[in-house]
């Protein structure tokens, strides 16, 4: 079913309201964010999602609602991983609590854009050409392989795109507040924070390049995977101040996360032989989740008592 033009602007009309709300009224100071105001509009977010998903079941039933919540599981469970690399980026370059919630802010706005656009050429992409969804599977599963067997430390100054900002951009040596561009010497400057804009967009950018491709194993109505990819990433702020104390705690969810992937990129694979069902799949993707956390969970609750 062709999704109306009106369900486009209608939706994109609402997330730019939640946004604004978010920023011009809930976030209108510099804060630090507590745990519990993480907590709730982390719950919140989810409801919304949940209500979304309930309504696209009502009106173009079951099967569509299934493909929603399936997408949105492995969007928000790959987004998961986003935190990792923020908690070491804030970490990295000493970002103040109070500045990460108004940077996480704009690097979400961008994320949505480069999702969007990266959606819809995937779509024409696949409607011109029925077999990159072959391709797509084998890079999914090559990535959650490579994921397999990452290691996780990482050197945030080591990153390609941290040495090309130090070298190309014209950084300011002095500590700036909030701002992302300054005057300095007669010159218009990028400040630290717009360094760590950058990386937190390229972080986004990088990582959807598995998310986006894993949902079209999902589906392939472009309304579902920009809608599915969209609800994930709008709770990521929220997740990302609930979890950054706990991320080291999680020592398994990698693990978990690069099953997901493997298990998409085959489902992908073998569709034209052996298609999985999408009540299937999100069985898969969430027991192979809620396993990984309940295994880390175990083992840091053992080393806790240990210590």
């Amino acid at each position: 079913m062709e999704t109306p033009l009106s369900f486009w602007i209608g939706f994109n009309g609402v997330v730019l309201a939640l946004l604004a709300l978010d920023l011009c009224v809930l976030h209108r100071e510099k804060r630090a964010i507590s745990i519990k105001e993480s907590l709730l509009t982390t719950l919140a977010w989810v409801a919304l999602a949940i209500g979304f998903g309930m309504w696209i079941t009502h009106r173009n039933g079951t099967g569509t609602g299934l493909q929603f919540f399936t997408g949105y599981l492995i969007e928000y469970s790959l987004s998961m991983d986003n935190i990792f690399i923020f908690v070491l980026v804030f970490a990295s370059f000493k970002i103040a609590p109070d500045k990460q919630h108004r940077l996480l802010f704009w690097g979400v706005l961008g994320a949505l854009v480069m999702r969007g656009a990266m959606i819809l050429a995937g779509t024409a992409l696949l409607r011109q050409f029925e077999w990159v969804i072959y391709l797509f599977g084998a890079y999914i599963l090559y990535a959650g392989i490579s994921m397999l067997m990452h290691k996780k430390d990482m050197e945030v100054e080591k990153l390609l795109v941290v040495q090309l900002a130090r070298r190309f951009l014209p950084l300011s040596s002095k500590d700036e507040g909030d701002r992302l561009v300054v005057r300095e010497d007669g010159r218009l400057k990028f400040t630290l924070l717009f360094l760590v804009l950058v990386i937190v967009e390229m972080t986004d950018l990088i990582f959807a390049l598995d998310s986006i491709p894993a949902i079209f194993g999902v589906t392939r109505d472009p309304f579902i995977v920009y809608t599915s990819n969209v609800c994930a990433i709008l709770g990521l702020r929220s997740l990302y101040f609930l979890l950054a104390g706990a991320v080291k705690s999680l020592v398994y969810l990698h693990v978990g996360l690069a099953s997901v992937l493997i298990f998409i990129g085959t489902k992908m694979l073998i569709e034209g032989f052996f298609p999985i069902s999408t009540e299937l799949s999100l069985l898969v993707v969430g027991s192979i989740l809620g396993l990984a956390v309940i295994v880390s969970l175990v083992k840091s609750g053992k080393k806790t008592v240990k210590i």
